[in-house]
Protein backbone atom coordinates (compact mmCIF):
# COMPACT_ATOMS: atom_id res chain seq x y z
CA UNK A 1 0.00 0.00 0.00
CA UNK A 2 1.21 3.43 -0.69
CA UNK A 3 1.39 6.55 1.29
CA UNK A 4 -1.75 8.46 1.64
CA UNK A 5 -1.72 12.57 1.52
CA UNK A 6 -4.54 14.75 2.27
CA UNK A 7 -4.19 18.79 3.12
CA UNK A 8 -2.78 18.51 6.76
CA UNK A 9 -1.75 14.88 6.99
CA UNK A 10 0.02 12.04 5.07
CA UNK A 11 -0.73 8.16 6.15
CA UNK A 12 2.37 5.87 5.91
CA UNK A 13 1.16 2.11 6.09
CA UNK A 14 3.27 0.52 8.54
CA UNK A 15 4.62 -3.44 8.18
CA UNK A 16 1.74 -4.86 9.66
CA UNK A 17 -1.39 -4.38 7.83
CA UNK A 18 -3.70 -2.04 9.04
CA UNK A 19 -1.16 -0.02 10.65
CA UNK A 20 -1.37 3.42 9.99
CA UNK A 21 1.91 5.81 10.99
CA UNK A 22 0.50 9.38 10.63
CA UNK A 23 2.40 12.50 9.96
CA UNK A 24 0.85 16.02 10.91
CA UNK A 25 1.38 18.57 8.07
CA UNK A 26 1.49 21.87 10.12
CA UNK A 27 1.46 25.53 9.24
CA UNK A 28 4.45 27.04 10.70
CA UNK A 29 5.13 30.81 11.13
CA UNK A 30 7.30 33.18 13.64
CA UNK A 31 4.97 32.79 16.29
CA UNK A 32 4.62 29.19 15.92
CA UNK A 33 2.59 26.48 14.50
CA UNK A 34 -0.64 25.14 13.98
CA UNK A 35 -1.31 21.62 13.28
CA UNK A 36 -4.69 19.88 12.62
CA UNK A 37 -4.76 16.75 15.27
CA UNK A 38 -7.52 14.93 13.75
CA UNK A 39 -10.32 15.46 10.85
CA UNK A 40 -12.85 12.93 10.18
CA UNK A 41 -12.80 13.20 6.23
CA UNK A 42 -9.12 12.91 6.05
CA UNK A 43 -8.72 9.80 8.46
CA UNK A 44 -11.88 7.97 6.06
CA UNK A 45 -9.37 8.19 3.60
CA UNK A 46 -7.43 5.16 4.99
CA UNK A 47 -10.93 3.84 6.31
CA UNK A 48 -11.32 5.42 9.95
CA UNK A 49 -14.86 6.09 9.25
CA UNK A 50 -16.38 5.37 13.01
CA UNK A 51 -16.88 8.57 14.88
CA UNK A 52 -14.62 8.88 17.99
CA UNK A 53 -16.36 7.60 21.21
CA UNK A 54 -12.95 8.75 23.60
CA UNK A 55 -10.06 10.77 24.13
CA UNK A 56 -7.66 8.99 26.92
CA UNK A 57 -5.17 11.09 28.48
CA UNK A 58 -1.90 9.17 29.86
CA UNK A 59 1.12 10.52 32.18
CA UNK A 60 3.85 8.76 32.54
CA UNK A 61 6.36 10.17 35.22
CA UNK A 62 9.85 7.75 34.55
CA UNK A 63 11.77 7.22 31.57
CA UNK A 64 11.67 3.52 30.59
CA UNK A 65 7.65 2.73 32.42
CA UNK A 66 6.06 0.01 30.41
CA UNK A 67 2.22 0.09 29.96
CA UNK A 68 0.39 -2.45 27.92
CA UNK A 69 -0.22 -4.59 26.08
CA UNK A 70 -3.99 -3.75 26.28
CA UNK A 71 -6.90 -5.24 23.88
CA UNK A 72 -10.92 -5.47 24.07
CA UNK A 73 -12.35 -8.40 22.67
CA UNK A 74 -15.48 -8.14 20.06
CA UNK A 75 -17.72 -6.62 19.90
CA UNK A 76 -16.05 -4.08 21.55
CA UNK A 77 -12.53 -3.73 19.89
CA UNK A 78 -11.19 -0.70 19.35
CA UNK A 79 -9.26 1.61 16.51
CA UNK A 80 -6.90 4.14 18.48
CA UNK A 81 -5.05 7.18 17.24
CA UNK A 82 -1.82 7.19 19.68
CA UNK A 83 -0.18 10.74 19.91
CA UNK A 84 2.99 11.61 22.73
CA UNK A 85 2.15 15.10 23.34
CA UNK A 86 5.28 15.62 25.79
CA UNK A 87 8.23 13.64 26.01
CA UNK A 88 9.13 10.62 23.40
CA UNK A 89 7.65 7.19 23.78
CA UNK A 90 8.42 3.75 21.97
CA UNK A 91 4.87 2.89 20.45
CA UNK A 92 3.95 -0.82 19.83
CA UNK A 93 1.21 -3.02 18.77
CA UNK A 94 1.14 -7.00 18.33
CA UNK A 95 -1.21 -8.48 15.69
CA UNK A 96 -3.48 -10.62 17.10
CA UNK A 97 -6.28 -11.49 14.06
CA UNK A 98 -5.86 -15.23 13.56
CA UNK A 99 -5.41 -16.26 10.19
CA UNK A 100 -3.23 -13.16 9.49
CA UNK A 101 0.27 -13.78 7.75
CA UNK A 102 2.19 -11.80 10.60
CA UNK A 103 -0.43 -13.02 13.87
CA UNK A 104 1.76 -12.56 16.69
CA UNK A 105 4.21 -10.18 14.85
CA UNK A 106 4.68 -6.64 16.23
CA UNK A 107 5.68 -2.89 15.29
CA UNK A 108 7.28 -0.24 16.86
CA UNK A 109 7.56 3.20 16.19
CA UNK A 110 9.21 6.01 18.15
CA UNK A 111 6.10 9.13 18.91
CA UNK A 112 6.86 12.28 20.27
CA UNK A 113 5.84 16.14 20.06
CA UNK A 114 8.75 17.25 17.92
CA UNK A 115 8.63 14.13 15.30
CA UNK A 116 4.69 15.38 14.78
CA UNK A 117 3.53 11.89 14.17
CA UNK A 118 0.71 9.37 15.42
CA UNK A 119 0.19 5.53 15.11
CA UNK A 120 -3.19 4.46 14.18
CA UNK A 121 -4.01 1.28 15.59
CA UNK A 122 -7.12 -1.00 14.14
CA UNK A 123 -9.26 -3.72 16.09
CA UNK A 124 -6.93 -7.24 16.24
CA UNK A 125 -4.06 -5.46 17.61
CA UNK A 126 -2.98 -5.33 21.70
CA UNK A 127 -1.46 -1.89 22.03
CA UNK A 128 1.44 -1.00 24.76
CA UNK A 129 4.00 1.95 25.15
CA UNK A 130 7.32 2.65 26.70
CA UNK A 131 8.08 6.20 27.66
CA UNK A 132 11.69 7.47 26.50
CA UNK A 133 11.93 10.42 28.71
CA UNK A 134 10.32 11.90 32.46
CA UNK A 135 7.65 12.83 32.48
CA UNK A 136 5.61 11.93 28.82
CA UNK A 137 1.70 11.98 28.18
CA UNK A 138 0.21 10.28 25.44
CA UNK A 139 -3.44 11.05 23.97
CA UNK A 140 -5.59 8.54 22.55
CA UNK A 141 -8.56 8.87 20.43
CA UNK A 142 -10.65 5.82 20.61
CA UNK A 143 -13.64 5.10 18.36
CA UNK A 144 -15.02 2.71 21.08
CA UNK A 145 -16.26 3.34 24.58
CA UNK A 146 -14.01 1.15 27.78
CA UNK A 147 -15.89 -1.51 28.31
CA UNK A 148 -13.99 -3.28 31.62
CA UNK A 149 -15.75 -7.33 30.45
CA UNK A 150 -13.92 -6.65 27.28
CA UNK A 151 -10.43 -5.84 28.84
CA UNK A 152 -7.65 -8.42 28.18
CA UNK A 153 -3.38 -8.26 27.59
CA UNK A 154 -0.70 -9.54 26.61
CA UNK A 155 2.80 -9.75 29.00
CA UNK A 156 5.13 -7.01 27.33
CA UNK A 157 7.89 -9.25 27.93
CA UNK A 158 6.67 -12.57 26.95
CA UNK A 159 9.52 -14.37 24.82
CA UNK A 160 7.01 -15.37 22.06
CA UNK A 161 6.39 -11.78 21.32
CA UNK A 162 9.95 -10.60 21.48
CA UNK A 163 9.00 -6.63 21.68
CA UNK A 164 12.46 -5.26 21.55
CA UNK A 165 12.15 -2.93 24.27
CA UNK A 166 14.74 0.34 23.87
CA UNK A 167 15.15 0.64 27.51
CA UNK A 168 15.10 -1.71 30.81
CA UNK A 169 11.72 -1.41 32.15
CA UNK A 170 11.75 1.31 35.32
CA UNK A 171 8.07 0.70 36.15
CA UNK A 172 5.48 -1.38 34.99
CA UNK A 173 1.79 -2.25 36.48
CA UNK A 174 1.79 -5.58 38.54
CA UNK A 175 -1.07 -6.51 36.55
CA UNK A 176 0.83 -6.31 32.85
CA UNK A 177 3.82 -8.03 35.00
CA UNK A 178 2.05 -10.89 36.06
CA UNK A 179 0.09 -11.74 32.38
CA UNK A 180 0.81 -14.80 31.58
CA UNK A 181 3.02 -16.03 28.73
CA UNK A 182 1.12 -17.47 25.50
CA UNK A 183 1.93 -20.08 23.36
CA UNK A 184 2.43 -18.54 19.56
CA UNK A 185 0.56 -21.63 18.19
CA UNK A 186 -2.76 -21.73 20.77
CA UNK A 187 -3.16 -18.29 22.41
CA UNK A 188 -6.84 -19.47 24.31
CA UNK A 189 -7.90 -16.20 25.42
CA UNK A 190 -7.72 -14.73 22.26
CA UNK A 191 -11.44 -14.00 20.46
CA UNK A 192 -10.11 -11.65 17.88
Amino acid sequence: MNVVSTERFNFHPAALDGIWRVTRRPIVDARGFFSRFYCAQAFAAIGLDAPLAQINHSFSRHRGTVRGMHFQHPPHSETKIVTCMVGRIFDVAVDLRRGSRTFLQWFGAELSAANQESLVIPPGFAHGFQTLEDDSEILYLVNAAYCAEAEDGLNPFDPALNIGWPLKASEISPRDAQRAFIEKEAYPGLRT
